[in-house]
């Protein structure tokens, strides 16, 4: 082989090279920008969760500074992971298979919800909707299937919701904030479908029978909205 082929080899491949170099600093600056766009993301999806677990928080201690001594004559609970406030004692909510509050309930609800919706209003920025559920047990009438039993108490279920939603609404004290109320307060009824089991996993009928009120933070809107900004 002359000198000048191997010259020629050279600068041929030297050509080829001054062609891909400027295409390869492009892949590796564009890896750099996508690294850092997911390390910024992860980040802010981190700092909202972590501000959404000081948020729940927050709100589950002032729901318990206020309700605390009353609980056990409210026949409630509040759970702390789901801020959900619990009326458990079906004896003093509705008749069996009745939608009308009974009037222990109204009077417990005449206590609550000024209160409740008065310690909801502190967080409402960081509130996205309340929902008032109503639960039942798996059972209805003697020898009815399984499936329009459900279908039975998913409807008494939305009667009884619809019934507590009414009421609280109409309560005079909470008047100023029937505004917040109408756009944020749903009524859910789940029928059987949440029913309480034992560690056996047998269904505890009585306590299945329950209204709730479930707190639903807008943390997984702010994190949509991240995702939203960085496309």
């Amino acid at each position: 082989m002359s000198i000048n082929k191997v010259l020629d080899g050279i600068q041929n491949s030297n050509n080829d090279d001054s062609e891909w170099l400027p295409i390869s600093d492009l892949m590796s600056g564009l890896m750099v920008l996508f690294l850092f766009i997911a390390i910024s993301l992860i980040m802010q999806v981190r700092q909202t969760a972590e501000k959404y677990k000081d948020t729940q928080q927050a709100i589950y201690k002032a729901l318990m500074q206020e309700f605390e001594k009353d609980l056990k004559q409210m026949g409630a609970d509040v759970d702390q992971k789901t801020l959900t406030f619990v009326f458990n004692s079906p004896d003093i909510l509705f008749e069996a298979g009745q939608s009308t509050i009974k009037p222990s309930y109204a009077k417990t609800l005449n206590d609550f919800f000024p209160r409740y919706i008065k310690v909801v209003n502190q967080y409402k920025d960081h509130i996205e909707e309340i929902r008032i559920e109503g639960h039942t047990s798996s059972d209805w009438k003697i020898g009815v299937n399984s499936d329009t039993a459900y279908f039975e108490n998913m409807r008494l279920s939305q009667e009884r919701t619809r019934a507590v939603l009414n009421y609280v609404y109409n309560i005079p004290q909470v008047s100023q904030y029937r505004p917040w109320i109408k756009e944020n307060l749903a009524a859910v009824g789940l029928s059987s479908a949440k029913t309480i089991k034992d560690e056996q996993g047998h269904e505890n009928k009585s306590q299945s029978k329950r209204v709730t009120f479930r707190i639903i933070t807008n943390a997984g809107e702010q994190i949509n909205q991240i995702a939203g900004e960085w496309q």
